[in-house]
């Protein structure tokens, strides 16, 4: 295990960052893949830990023996907190944010060296993130992400969206003091990153050949959980992004092309209509909570300024 070690080998393109908060079962497996690159560029891996229940135990520290891996330890303090304190610590030019839930595919990382070599005028970059049809809930991820990229995939190959599950910038674009996220999101902090950038006229390269599996290993019931707690953690968050006067969510009729869009895809027999209904359900869930707790924020804004003389 390397803790805030001061590390003097040759800096490499790509410092790879994950945030962990008691995912040490599902880090092994993402390990696994980013030491399964083929033909990949020099790499660093730099694992923070947020505050976790037990520190990383030696299924995942035995990783330094073939990664030139890095664990940090901190304080709870959020998910843009430890992505912050990855960058801080970070050597490479290139830095890619993902999930402890996530798997690089082979050649993944050599596909997105190209990209950023060839399209020096581009400083993000959104990697290519699909999901594991090996359960009900990954088949329902499938269809979300592919509909979803396909949707807001901009003619020029630019994207109007922005996932940390898959999102290289290059350092050069980046306060490495300050930070690259907001730490009051404590979650849709990449839409919040996005929001940034569209302020500032730029949008993520697609990178499509640069393939991330996103997996869930949670059960439905699980998901449903957490997207009651994810709906009431990014409220602050979308406050801050409508502040900024953009627009970041889609409207009516696009959530309902993208029903549409997800309902005939849903007829591979990959997918099955059944990854359709629970995507159905679980986006209706978080727009209903979503509300209920928007409505909740502003009510006591309403009565304050209604007792104001």
């Amino acid at each position: 295990m390397v803790e805030d070690q001061v590390i003097s080998t040759p800096v490499p393109l790509f410092s790879v960052i994950i945030a962990v908060y008691n995912d040490w079962i599902e880090l092994d497996a993402c390990l696994h893949s980013l030491a399964q690159q083929v033909q990949g560029p020099s790499f660093e891996v730099i694992v923070v830990d947020d505050g976790s229940i037990e520190a990383a135990p030696e299924v995942i520290c035995r990783w330094v023996r073939c990664l030139p891996l890095s664990i940090v330890r901190q304080p709870h303090a959020g998910i843009s907190a430890a992505r912050n304190r990855g960058t801080q610590i970070s050597r490479g030019s290139v830095l890619l944010f993902t999930d402890a839930d996530c798997r690089t595919q082979p050649g993944c990382l050599a596909a997105l060296a190209a990209a950023t070599t060839d399209a020096l005028q581009h400083n993000c970059f959104q990697l290519h993130l699909v999901g594991d049809c090996s359960t009900r809930v990954g088949r329902a991820e499938e269809l979300r992400l592919r509909t979803f990229q396909a949707h807001m995939l901009q003619p020029d190959g630019r994207i109007r969206y922005l996932n940390t599950a898959g999102f290289a910038i290059r350092r050069t674009r980046v306060n490495v003091e300050e930070g690259l996220f907001d730490p009051v999101a404590w979650r849709a902090e990449d839409t919040l990153l996005l929001a940034n950038l569209i302020q500032e006229g730029e949008l993520p390269l697609f990178v499509a050949n640069a393939t991330i599996v996103h997996t869930i290993p949670l059960s439905l019931i699980e998901c449903l959980r957490k997207d009651v707690r994810s709906a009431y953690l990014e409220g602050r968050t979308y406050d801050l992004i409508s502040a900024k006067g953009i627009r970041i969510r889609m409207s009516h009729r696009e959530r309902v092309i993208i029903l549409w869009c997800a309902w005939k895809a849903s007829g591979q027999p990959s997918i099955g209509r059944s990854g359709w209904f629970i995507l159905t359900v679980r986006q209706a869930l978080q727009r209903i909570v979503s509300f209920a707790f928007g409505f909740l924020r502003i009510r006591p804004r309403a009565r304050i300024s209604a007792d104001v003389p």
